[in-house]
């Protein structure tokens, strides 16, 4: 490893001295280190800013929480590079090491020869395009939702071109199996296991009978256009694409593009899933 850029989150008081370790874990492996420019001025290291793109860096560092991890995939744009999250929210689904083992999870990666130091945990991520013009992409879901409070959105909803039915609904959510457990699964939707390879079409407070989750195989293609005078919003990941208008066509497909993630031991996604709902044992 010759490269680490590190993405942290703005606000978390433990953010700088976790970046500060990590600046100086890399100098004392002769390993270059920087922070995109928005990141080092909100955490006042200005010395370690850089317009460098985060996807030449062999190693991406992320700290924070599932929303740290969620910008670091977007600034990656579909770039192989493998994501290592340090834990500084309550609770993640994404990230793997928590603060006190900084140091000794860069030397595992670095010392990866070993066949069970680490390994790459690959999550499919959603294709997504507007009128056939490619927009982004998504790990936990893209969401086509009202963009007038007090009113719900008319969406048709086709599958492999052929049309499914007309929702009335305040949106319509195609999440992935890692997003099964974000805005879909508030939504009533199944929960997934982040091996599998699925599409999810959730509808979000629909008024209408039919309110359940379709699970769709990989191989085939979503697409939602919005029908009448109400206009609608593209969300992905949380973030605003842009305003959709009658006509507007929404498509999803899963991507040829993973987000990559290091992961030391055991798959922890059930006990993680176990302890968020605070379940028991028996």
């Amino acid at each position: 490893m010759t490269s680490v850029a590190v993405v942290a989150h703005h606000e978390r008081s433990t953010a700088r001295a976790l970046a500060e370790q990590a600046a100086q874990w890399c100098i004392d492996h002769d390993v270059t280190f920087w922070m995109p420019v928005e990141d080092a001025q909100a955490l006042d290291l200005g010395g370690c800013a850089s317009e460098r793109p985060i996807a030449e860096a062999d190693l991406v560092l992320s700290l924070g929480g599932d929303g740290t991890i969620l910008r670091s995939v977007r600034l990656l744009e579909g770039a192989p590079v493998p994501v290592l999250g340090v834990n500084l929210g309550s609770l993640g689904y994404l990230t793997q090491v928590e603060p006190d083992r900084l140091a000794e999870s860069l030397d595992r990666f670095v010392g990866g020869s070993e066949p069970d130091a680490w390994r790459l945990d690959r999550r499919m991520m959603l294709d997504v395009a507007v009128n056939g013009v490619v927009v982004g992409r998504a790990l936990n879901e893209a969401v086509v939702e009202k963009a007038e409070s007090g009113h719900t959105v008319r969406l048709l909803a086709r599958i492999d071109g052929e049309p499914f039915t007309y929702y009335a609904a305040d949106g319509l959510i195609v999440a992935t199996p890692t997003g099964s457990t974000a805005y879909s699964l508030s939504a009533r939707g199944p929960v997934v296991s982040p091996r599998h390879r699925a599409m999810l079409l959730t509808p979000v407070s629909p008024h209408m009978l039919f309110d359940r989750t379709l699970v769709l195989d990989p191989s085939e293609t979503i697409e939602i256009e919005v029908s009448g005078h109400r206009s609608a919003e593209l969300v992905l990941d949380g973030q605003p694409v842009g305003s959709l208008a009658d006509g507007d066509v929404v498509a999803c497909s899963p991507s040829e593009s993973t987000a990559n993630f290091v992961r030391f031991g055991d798959e922890r996604y059930h006990q993680i899933l176990k302890a968020k709902f605070g379940l028991a044992d028996r």
